[in-house]
């Protein structure tokens, strides 16, 4: 699946400094708007039930809020230092 909700949530996530209960909170907020984005699950009875967190987990496959997080950082880190790099040169 090519869906990414990621760039519009967290712009400025180069920047953040991720402490271990704002992780749990995020991921926590990531699994809410899924559920909320895929729809409930129909079962075998015809009954209808929210996904669990191990389904939402298959949809989000490679990467979840975090790992983008980090993503980000190191990309920033590498801009930071190729700046660095052109400024020392001038």
């Amino acid at each position: 699946m090519g869906f990414n909700p990621y760039p519009a949530n967290v712009e400025t996530s180069a920047t953040w400094v991720l402490k271990e209960i704002m992780a749990n909170q995020l991921m926590i907020f990531e699994r809410k708007i899924m559920r909320k984005l895929f729809g409930a699950t129909g079962t075998d009875d015809g009954y209808w039930r929210i996904k669990d967190d191990q389904e939402i987990n298959g949809i989000l496959i490679r990467q979840n809020i975090i790992g983008f997080i980090k993503n980000e950082k190191l990309n920033w880190l590498g801009h930071v230092e190729r700046v660095a790099e052109d400024c020392a040169e001038d």
